[in-house]
């Protein structure tokens, strides 16, 4: 985040300098705080993943929520007890090496909050670039830790235990990675020179992204259905199954650049099979 004055121009969205102000308002030394970065990472990953949570505890009930899951036929959703393991698990990497590491980033940064908002074009723009370059920063980085045997053992690995993955394993890695990423994050948006709103949205689609990836569900209502572009959870979930495919986050370009796109064939659940032949 970079203090910015007149290169946010003099015209600004009503809705957004009002926004600004409100969210100004008494809280600089939260919205100066280095510790602001590493807790808005943890706190929206959970609370993104609480509809996906819902899905799980319903799949074991309802029929038409296993026939959205991307793995049908190969086991029921995944239960309270791993759901919870995984939360303890991310926690205890962000209480260690995560916030200590991002704080002393920001401290080092000192980031500056400017008084004007941007524009509502300015928001858009910069955020669509900030996500442009993280998905690019993590294609190259993804790719290397598979391709370099020792970074996949030490760093990555832990996150490929899940070979059917779920919303809340979308930070379920080494504490390594889930460092790594975050200062992709947020060096993504620095190097952008982001607006502190702007910052705060890439960050918040930046991570129901990750969780949509993960959460093991190809939704009639998921984004990728919506925007070609992107791959969404079967485009990950790919990976995870043949782990030599399908690299970028989000979107695809860059797996078909570089020859490392795959669509792999849905099972067909043996539930679906029954109900075939009858």
């Amino acid at each position: 985040m970079i203090e910015t004055s007149a290169e946010y121009g003099e015209a600004h969205a009503p809705v957004l300098q009002g926004l600004w102000e409100y969210v100004r308002m008494g809280q600089e030394d939260v919205l100066r705080s280095p510790y602001l970065p590493a807790s808005f990472a943890f706190l929206t990953h959970v609370l993104l993943c609480a509809p996906f949570f819902v899905l799980d505890a319903l799949g074991s009930v309802c029929q038409r929520v296993r026939s959205w899951r991307i793995s049908a036929g190969s086991g029921p959703p995944p239960s309270l007890r791993r759901w919870s393991e995984c939360f303890w698990k991310v926690l205890y990497k962000y209480m260690t090496v995560v916030f200590p590491a991002t704080a002393l980033y920001n401290t080092l940064l000192s980031p500056k909050l400017p008084a004007d908002a941007p524009t509502c074009w300015q928001l858009c723009m910069e955020v669509v670039a900030c996500l442009l370059l993280f998905d690019m920063l993590f294609f190259i980085w993804h790719y290397t830790m598979h391709r370099v045997s020792w970074l996949y053992r030490s760093i990555h690995q832990m996150h490929h235990q899940h070979h059917t993955p779920f919303a809340l394993a979308a930070q379920d890695s080494s504490s390594a990675e889930l460092l790594s990423l975050l200062l992709l994050a947020l060096s993504s948006a620095w190097m952008v020179g982001c607006h502190p709103l702007s910052e705060a949205l890439f960050h918040l689609i930046n991570t129901w992204l990750a969780v949509e990836d993960h959460c093991g569900y190809n939704l009639p209502w998921a984004l990728h259905r919506l925007l070609p572009c992107l791959g969404g959870a079967p485009h990950h979930h790919a990976h995870h199954r043949v782990q030599t495919v399908n690299y970028a986050p989000f979107f695809t370009h860059w797996d078909h650049l570089f020859g490392t796109y795959r669509v792999l064939p849905e099972p067909i659940a043996r539930e679906h099979v029954i109900l075939l032949i009858l």
